[in-house]
C-alpha cells in the first residue's frame, strides 16, 4: 500500500509553510512585532509593579523579606501627618506646574508657529531644557537658589527690588515656589514642541475661511485652533501630569523634601521611607498609594477624548 506523500513530508517544510502563513497574516505579523516590547514591559514594568503591591502588604525591610501583615502599612499611613503633607505637596506641585506649563507652552507654541526669522534656531533652543539631564538642571537651580551666592538674589538687589537675600530653599513657602518654577522651566519645551506639532496639522484653509467671515484673532483661536488642538492637548497634558506627579530627581537634588517636609512629594517620601529608612513595606505602600491618582489622570484624559470624538460625530 502506497504511503501518501503528505505523510512523509519533512517537518522543516511544514514549519516553513506555517511561517509563511504567519508572515502573510497582518495580525500575526503585528503580534510578532509587539512581542519584544511586551516582554520588556513585562520584565521592567509589570513585575516591579506586582512586587511593589505585594511589598505594601508586608513588613519587609532591607535585608529580610518580611511577612504578610495585610493593610497595616496603609492604616499607619492613614494617620501619618507627614504622608498627608506629601499628598498635599504632590497635588499642589502637580496642579500648579501643569497649569503653568500648559499656559506658557501653548503661548510659546503659538509664537513659534508664526513666520519668524531664525524660526528653526529658536525651536532648537526651546528644546534645551528638556534634553539636559534632570540632575544637571537641578544642580544649576541649586546654585541659582543658593542662600549666600544666589545670582537671582544678587540681580534683584542690584536693581533695588529687594534689600536682603532671599532664602529660596530654606523657607517652606519659598521652597515650594522654587521647585515648581524649576519644574516649569524644564517641562515647558515638551508641551510647547508637542503642541507646535499639533498646530502644524491644522489646515490653513480653515483660517482663511474664518478670516473671510470676519473672525478676529481671538475667534480664530477659540473656534478653530482650540477645538482642533484639543486631542493633542489632552494627550500632552496627560503625559505632563504623569511626569510631574512622579517627579523625583528634581526634588531630591534640590531639597530632599525639606525644609521640614515642605517639599516632600509622595515619590521622595516613598524613597526616604523605603530605601533610606529601610522600611521597604512602608515605602512600597506609599508608592502604591500613588496609583489611584495616576489612574484618575489617565481616565480624565481618556473620557475627555471620547467626549471630543462624540462631539465630532466619530462614535456614540
Amino acid at each position: 500500500m502506497a504511503v501518501p506523500s503528505a505523510a512523509i513530508q519533512p517537518r522543516s517544510s511544514i514549519f516553513s509553510r506555517i511561517l509563511s502563513r504567519w508572515s502573510e497574516s497582518r495580525n500575526a505579523l503585528g503580534f510578532g512585532f509587539m512581542l519584544p516590547a511586551a516582554a520588556l514591559l513585562l520584565v521592567f514594568l509589570t513585575y516591579p509593579l506586582g512586587l511593589g503591591v505585594w511589598l505594601g502588604f508586608t513588613d519587609a525591610r532591607i535585608g529580610r523579606p518580611g511577612i504578610f501583615i495585610g493593610i497595616e502599612n496603609y492604616e499607619y499611613l492613614w494617620s501619618d501627618a507627614v504622608f498627608w503633607l506629601s499628598v498635599f505637596n504632590t497635588l499642589l506641585y502637580t496642579i500648579s506646574a501643569s497649569i503653568l506649563k500648559f499656559a506658557l507652552g501653548l503661548w510659546l507654541a503659538l509664537l513659534l508657529n508664526q513666520n519668524l526669522p531664525f524660526k528653526s534656531f529658536f525651536r532648537a533652543i526651546v528644546l534645551l531644557p528638556w534634553v539636559v539631564p534632570t540632575v544637571l538642571s537641578a544642580i544649576a537651580f541649586w546654585w541659582i537658589y543658593d542662600s549666600q551666592f544666589s545670582i537671582l538674589s544678587w540681580a534683584l538687589m542690584e536693581m533695588g527690588l529687594i534689600d536682603h537675600r532671599i532664602n529660596f530653599l530654606g523657607d517652606p513657602e519659598n521652597a515650594r515656589a522654587s521647585v515648581i518654577a524649576a519644574n516649569v522651566w524644564r517641562g515647558i519645551p515638551f508641551v510647547a514642541i508637542t503642541l507646535l506639532a499639533g498646530l502644524q496639522t491644522i489646515p490653513q484653509s480653515l483660517y482663511e475661511a474664518a478670516t473671510l467671515d470676519g473672525a478676529s484673532r481671538w475667534q480664530l483661536f477659540r473656534y478653530v485652533t482650540l477645538p482642533l488642538l484639543t486631542p493633542i492637548i489632552a494627550i500632552t497634558m496627560t503625559f505632563s501630569v504623569l511626569f510631574t506627579f512622579t517627579d523625583f530627581q528634581l526634588i531630591y537634588v534640590l531639597t530632599r523634601g525639606g525644609p521640614v517636609n515642605a517639599t516632600h512629594l509622595m515619590a521622595t517620601l516613598s524613597f526616604q521611607r523605603g530605601i533610606s529608612g529601610g522600611q521597604l513595606g512602608e515605602g512600597a505602600a506609599i508608592a502604591v498609594a500613588m496609583i489611584p491618582f495616576l489612574l484618575a489622570a489617565i481616565l480624565f484624559s481618556y473620557f475627555g477624548l471620547q467626549r471630543r470624538k462624540w462631539q465630532q460625530g466619530g462614535g456614540d
